[in-house]
């Protein structure tokens, strides 16, 4: 693909492309994890529902009550890529890790459980193209949507390319130990998916969802878009002097990382959770973006049932 003037700032590790801002011994540790039995990963591609189906399943273990403090999430759903074996070995049972790993380079047991998310790549190029902009870890800041779309289309962003991600998942979405969903299900029914969910992670949780109304009523309160979006919006500034900061060497380097860049004092903020809708892509893509992205859709997606959903969402 054509030279461009600016590209994130990545790693790569054994092929993977990562963040650079990662720690590469955590990030080896996160490939190299042995699952333990009951283990759960929810391990969806970047900007495709992950921190909605953390912040889901953290409230289906806690069978509805509230986190008290929304650092929790930091130590409740680590993410792994970032915090390694730490991370791990500090996560309270029950717990969800995060990854973004494809499931060909995934910590795999048939006695550990995995979530899957799948996203429309128009929306998961938009979402991804704020994040890694606004995120200053990436050195991205003075960029542009069109150069992003370029290399989201070469594959050339963090965990490569996302239709390969998404075909190495799918074959496996209907495993024993395999829940999968799609964002626009979620935004279309979340009660059904908690439901659901709630099953998959065992009959402790769906029997607390039938035995009390109120466990079911309060696990979707608190995954409404507003909610999440008030409680973890100063999630990442707050966390910069907490405890968690210190206590992960894998948070440590990412810190240090950060500490190095001359940051422009005028960035927008980095949010946690940004929009949170489908069907954003329209106001970012041009019609040759458009078509270009839907050829692509019709050539990866053609065998599954993404299709025809994606090419005329």
């Amino acid at each position: 693909m054509t030279e461009l003037l600016k590209r994130p700032r990545y790693s790569k590790m054994k092929g993977l492309i990562y963040p650079e801002m990662f720690s590469p011994q955590c990030f080896k540790e996160a490939l190299q994890y042995k699952p333990k039995f009951r283990d759960v990963f929810i391990c969806s591609y970047p900007k495709c529902g992950t921190t909605w189906m953390q912040n889901i399943i953290l409230h289906i273990f806690r069978k509805g009550q509230k986190l008290s403090n929304p650092l929790e999430f930091l130590r409740l759903a680590p993410y792994i890529d970032m915090q390694g074996q730490e991370g791990i070995d500090e996560m309270p049972r029950p717990g969800a890790f995060k990854t973004h790993i494809p499931f060909s380079r995934m910590p795999y047991s048939k006695d550990a459980k995995y979530i899957f998310v799948a996203r429309n790549p128009k929306d998961c190029c938009v979402s991804s193209y704020y994040h890694t902009r606004n995120q200053p870890g990436f050195e991205y800041w003075e960029s542009d949507f069109n150069d992003f779309f370029e290399l989201f289309m070469a594959g050339e962003v963090q965990y490569n390319d996302y239709f390969d991600h998404l075909l190495d998942w799918y074959p496996h979405r209907n495993d024993p130990n395999v829940f999968y969903t799609r964002y626009e299900d979620m935004k279309k029914d979340i009660k059904s998916v908690i439901i659901k969910l709630s099953k998959f992670l065992g009959k402790e949780y769906n029997d607390a969802i039938e035995k009390d109304n109120a466990v079911l009523s309060n696990i979707m309160l608190y995954n409404r878009f507003d909610y999440m979006k008030e409680k973890f919006s100063n999630l990442y500034t707050v966390n910069k002097n907490n405890y968690i900061e210190n206590m992960y060497e894998g948070c440590k380097y990412r810190r240090s990382f950060l500490e190095n860049l001359e940051i422009p004092k005028n960035l927008p903020g980095l949010q946690f959770i940004r929009k949170g809708i489908t069907g954003d892509w329209k106001n970012h893509f041009s019609p040759e973006q458009t078509k270009r992205m839907n050829s692509k859709i019709s050539f990866r997606l053609k065998d599954t049932e993404f299709l025809q959903i994606y090419l005329e969402a």
